[in-house]
């Protein structure tokens, strides 16, 4: 199906029927090579959009499920930590910049992103299949191997990080390039826009999972991953192959007298992405601000176990916390592109820091934590709709989805200590956690400083109108 058109100038005035009368003016979009009606826009959006959809439930569905199985398999507090945050975050930080890099100087007939999601996805499809088999292989697993198992050896717990471990390896490959086909394919202007709309998607996506399928995961969890990695699978490989990239400048050369080998790839890289403080700034602030609500997301459900909360109970408010991010979406993603993302992230995050600094105080109690959770949730998502497309807008789209990975390394390495920070912390209070409230409101308060500094330097290379990202 085609999304885009070609040039054609004599066209219009054919179609007008009169050589008197000029022909009407058709408001034409452009993503680099690629030129959209209104029609081809609305047919781009709609595919995007699909694949999002079944992105968003995967990522909706897996993790709070996976928490009652970590903790169904007897792991403690670091140990869910380290396997849903920090073992991810280090296979990123290994994988994603070379995803990235190869990615950006990648040339072939289905574009340089489809490839790598197209391949990747069924393959995270089947290990999430393994996911929810991991209990009923551990029974197996201990009733024909027997006495030749390690003693001590948690068998379901082991079998899961195996599958896990596939799982994240598979979906790191497609989330390295994912962001970078929206920068490619999604006109400049209309950005705001798409990622309002994509969080629409993301927030149905999350009241379907929170209002109807949370409450049932403790007994049902096996099918309902099944039924998560199918619609994953479909979806997204459907959204691969109707939506079209267009053609991309060569890939830049190597410089004279340097040879083509992996070790001049990996110093092209960081002397590329790490050589200029202004993308240090910025990487750290989008770093600091989009791990601001790990402490609570990551301990959620624990959380509620503590203070006897059922699923269905924590679903039901999940869900009404997405219907009011969904009613501020799209006034949100028009409000970026008038004012631009950075302006309205510095504002959101600060809101956010006093939203969960208050709710330190308030969730205390089982109805305290919901509304607690409720205005996290809010805020939270407010922050992340005007900053969905802050890394479009800042960084050099020829090589974005290198830079941007440049930006996942950080987020990577924090992401591998900070989750087993955050365990210990907890293990070592007694489970107390509220405290995951105050380790939020304290990241957002300096990402929100952060993203200050980013702003002034903004400025000064030209600000709104004028900037250029340097290259």
């Amino acid at each position: 199906m085609k999304n885009s058109i070609p040039d054609q100038p004599g066209r219009d005035a054919a179609a007008a029927g009169s050589p008197d009368q000029p022909a009407p003016q058709r408001k034409l979009w452009r993503a680099g090579t690629l030129t959209y009606t209104s029609g081809g826009l609305a047919v781009l959006f709609s595919w995007l959009l699909w694949g999002d959809f079944a992105w968003s439930m995967r990522e909706r569905a897996v993790y709070p499920v996976v928490q009652l199985l970590v903790k169904r398999f007897g792991a403690s507090d670091k140990v869910l930590a380290l396997l849903l945050s920090s073992l991810p975050a280090a296979m990123g930080f290994f994988l994603s910049p070379v995803i990235s890099y190869r990615s950006d100087r990648h040339r072939g007939k289905w574009g340089r992103r489809i490839p790598y999601i197209l391949a990747a996805t069924p393959f995270a499809a089947l290990f999430m299949v393994g996911l929810a088999c991991s209990g009923i292989l551990g029974d197996l697993a201990r009733h024909h191997l027997g006495g030749r198992l390690p003693s001590g050896l948690n068998v379901p717990l082991t079998i899961f990080g195996i599958f896990w471990v596939g799982f994240e390896f598979s979906a790191i490959i497609a989330g390295s390039v994912h962001n970078a086909l929206t920068n490619d394919v999604v006109p400049t202007p209309l950005l705001g826009r798409f990622y309002g709309l994509f969080r629409i998607v993301s927030l149905l996506a999350g009241i379907i999972f929170s209002y109807w399928l949370l409450g049932e995961s403790e007994k049902h969890c096996e099918w309902l991953f099944l039924g998560i990695a199918a619609l994953y699978g479909v979806g997204v490989v459907m959204m691969c192959l109707k939506v079209k990239e267009g053609q991309y400048p060569p890939p830049p050369e190597a410089r004279p007298g340097e040879r083509r080998n992996s070790w001049t790839a990996v110093r092209g890289y960081f002397r590329e992405c790490f050589s200029k403080p202004y993308y240090l700034w910025v990487f750290l602030a989008m770093t600091v601000g989009g791990l601001a609500n790990m402490p609570i997301n990551l301990f959620s459900v624990p959380f509620c176990k503590s203070l006897d909360i059922s699923m269905t109970r924590y679903g039901k408010y999940s869900a009404l916390s997405f219907v009011f991010s969904l009613v501020l979406a799209y006034p949100l993603g028009a409000l970026v592109d008038r004012f631009h993302p950075l302006r309205l992230g510095i504002a959101s995050l600060l809101l956010y820091a006093l939203t969960t600094l208050g709710g330190f105080f308030y969730a205390t109690t089982p109805t305290g934590f919901l509304i607690a959770t409720v205005a996290h949730s809010v805020a939270a998502g407010t922050y992340g709709t005007v900053v969905g497309s802050l890394g479009l807008r800042l960084l050099p789209h020829s090589r974005f989805a290198q830079f941007a990975s440049a930006g996942g390394l950080i987020g990577s390495a924090a992401s591998i200590v900070l989750p087993l920070l955050f365990g210990c912390v907890l293990d070592r209070s007694g489970h107390q956690y509220r405290y995951t409230f105050l380790m939020t409101s304290g990241m957002a308060f300096v990402g929100t400083i952060l993203l200050i500094a980013v702003h002034a330097r903004f400025m000064r290379l030209g600000g709104p109108e004028r900037y250029v990202a340097p290259e």
